[in-house]
């Protein structure tokens, strides 16, 4: 007989655990199951060796919007005051300073205009605007080399989270499991997920699982999943493998580059690892692969299986690779990965960062590096830089939850309260549990502490006249008159 569930979640990155998480320590959801294919949890996208370790707040990142960088930042906060409250010694974070840095009179001016006019500074109260000499007193090898008539600003932030996602997930997993009617099933593949009366029949090569509401967070596989339901057919997937090149201890904190707009890969920074701080990542690259999971061969039949050799989709590719800015960043990226000649084409995005690094200084990372899916539309024929989410009748596929691991929470409150609804409204989420024990532990910083405290202030002010106004009807009542406002009440 197949083991019954409530909630089925399919797939053991950061996605799947997060959601595991919130549902059991926040609903009253009783039968809560998690699969995974490999026999360990976090071991593909969300392994810290396969991703850039950063949490994305919006405010360094160049690319994003505004509008982009206030959903990202509620997300970000959300996994940093999870991270600052189960963790207190650190050991699956760093922080650090982190700034985004613009050289030359055109990129200040680009960056001056992001900050004081288009709302960045007032989104993020703790990012700063600094000029050459703190930025060398921060980082020193950022300034040192450069040559000095070179205009220099840099907005700069102490929320430089650098998190290993991989024990990030283990750690969500684990709290969990302290719920009663929660189970993890690691080395179980899944094989098909059948529509039924009732909900969804899984068959996995280790038996049968049933539910009546399913999640599939499986990466490029979820849109497996979905085309093979019928759903989600005017989707394709563009992977792109990110690589990294190392260096020796160089940097204090993060520094970023200015991203290209058009563009939803990350821009090339240096950091420390966050398990060794003695070594230095420059990356990521960006190159096209056909698979769904890197260095996997046997997932090229997976790609195909997404990419369907269908005349939408190859129309779609070839009209995103004609972009003019898309087309020579994607050949560029296809000669880092070349034996020498790719660390000498990858050099100077290093001396971007760090002007006095030289050839000898940087060695190619083996074994970093995850695939990334960035989504089509093959209707629009264009890169999709949003949330990739079906939602189904009682099913949801997550494909790339954009940015990722940094909105894994986010993305997880969501879900949770759309998994409440398939359920007929049988159960409850507590919202404010959930928040208190993740975005209140966030770190705020002096004006939002301000903010909040005037806020409150106001809001006492408000009941107090409230109250007073109450009383003061009351009294007329008693004395057979009728309270009349005043016209500033209007």
């Amino acid at each position: 007989m197949p083991e019954e569930y409530d909630l089925l979640i399919v797939g053991g990155g950061i996605s799947g655990a997060s959601l595991l998480y919130t549902v059991s320590k926040f609903t009253d959801v009783e039968r809560v199951a998690l699969l995974e294919k490999e026999e360990d949890l976090a071991a593909i996208n969300s392994h810290h060796t396969n991703n850039s370790q950063t949490l994305h707040f919006g405010d360094i990142e160049t690319n994003y919007t505004l509008k982009k960088a206030e959903e990202v930042k509620e997300g970000a906060e959300l996994l940093a005051g999870y991270l600052e409250a189960v963790d207190p010694d650190r050991e699956m974070y760093s922080k650090r300073s982190k700034m985004v840095l613009a050289v030359g009179d055109e990129e200040v001016e680009e960056l001056e205009e992001r900050y004081y006019e288009e709302g960045f500074g007032d989104l993020y109260p703790k990012l700063r605007a600094i000029g050459r000499e703190e930025i060398g007193d921060l980082e020193p090898a950022v300034v040192e080399g450069r040559d000095p008539d070179k205009e220099m600003l840099a907005l700069q932030t102490p929320d430089g989270y650098t998190v290993d996602y991989g024990q990030t997930t283990k750690s969500f997993v684990e709290a969990a499991r302290e719920e009663a009617g929660v189970d993890v099933y690691t080395g179980t593949e899944v094989e098909d997920i059948n529509e039924t009366d009732e909900g969804f029949l899984v068959e996995t090569d280790d038996g049968w699982f049933e539910s009546e509401a399913t999640v599939v967070a499986a990466g490029s596989h979820s849109l497996q999943f979905a085309q093979e339901m019928g759903y989600g057919e005017h989707l394709s997937l563009l992977p792109v493998a990110g690589s990294f090149f190392l260096a020796d201890d160089l940097l204090n904190g993060k520094v970023y580059t200015l991203q290209m707009k058009k563009l939803p890969f990350a821009a090339v920074h240096g950091d420390a690892d966050v398990h060794d701080d003695g070594v230095t990542r420059f990356g990521p690259t960006a190159k096209l692969v056909p698979t769904l999971e890197r260095g996997r061969f046997s997932t090229v039949g997976d790609f195909f299986d997404v990419f369907g050799l269908r005349l939408a989709s190859v129309l779609s590719y070839a009209n995103i690779l004609s972009d003019r800015v898309l087309l020579p960043y994607v050949l560029r990226n296809l000669v880092y990965d070349i034996p020498e000649v790719g660390k000498r084409a990858f050099l100077p995005n290093v001396q971007k960062v760090v002007p006095g690094v030289e050839l000898d200084d940087i060695e190619r990372a083996e074994g970093y590096g995850g695939v990334r899916p960035q989504i089509v539309d093959t209707e629009r024929k264009s890169l999709d830089m949003g949330e990739a989410k079906l939602v189904e009748e009682d099913i949801i596929f997550n494909i790339t939850p954009s940015p990722g691991a940094s909105t894994c929470l986010k993305n997880a409150m969501r879900d949770t309260e759309q998994v409440v609804e398939f359920l007929d409204g049988d159960y409850t989420f507590d919202e404010e549990a959930f928040r208190a024990a993740t975005i209140d532990n966030f770190p705020r910083a002096e004006a939002d502490e301000e903010a909040e405290a005037h806020a409150d202030e106001a809001a006492a002010e408000s009941t107090e006249e409230a109250e007073t106004a109450d009383a003061g009807a009351d009294s007329d009542d008693e004395a057979g008159q009728t309270a009349v406002p005043s016209s500033t009440d209007d």
